[in-house]
């Protein structure tokens, strides 16, 4: 039987397993910089910024996760779960753990009030945009996502 449990600072290497597997699935294992002390701090620290959610086989192994985190909506005046990473290991897909997790947001979303569930995904990814679409899950194609970071963050924080 699966069972989908939140993640503790113990499971902090499973966790980076599955960011760098999924950075080289996405093709992004270069700006992956991610370290189980970093991830540690940021996600068991005394200000935790996210959420894990791990699901495991029958035995107990974890064969994938959801990292989310809450954002706002001022427009419905409530909070919204983010969705920053979801990730099967390629060997446990089709048995219905990406589901699984995706449901457990969604029921966790409803649980804390929250408006909405969102996430991004890369325009060249079919196989995640047709299991989404399946899900009832809709592009917001109006919208485009913009980024500042590194050097230019940077520059703009010291704007002030």
């Amino acid at each position: 039987m699966t069972r989908i449990r939140f993640a503790q600072a113990a499971d902090t290497p499973v966790i980076l397993s599955f960011i760098r597997a999924l950075a080289v699935y996405e093709k992004l294992d270069a700006d992956c910089v991610a370290t189980e002390e970093r991830l540690r701090a940021t996600l068991f620290g005394e200000k935790p910024y996210a959420e894990v959610l791990l699901i495991q086989d029958e035995t107990g192994k974890a064969q994938g996760f959801a990292l989310f985190f809450h954002n706002y909506s001022t427009f419905l005046a409530k909070p919204g779960i983010y969705l920053e990473d979801l990730f099967v290991d390629p060997a446990a897909r089709g048995k219905g753990y990406g589901k699984a997790l995706l449901v457990k947001l969604a029921e966790i979303a409803v649980a804390r009030g929250c408006g909405r569930l969102e996430w991004s995904v890369l325009d060249w990814n079919q196989p995640a945009i047709d299991f989404y679409l399946s899900l009832g899950a809709r592009p917001m194609d109006e919208w485009t996502v913009y980024r500042v970071d590194g050097d230019a963050l940077g520059a703009l924080a010291a704007q002030s």
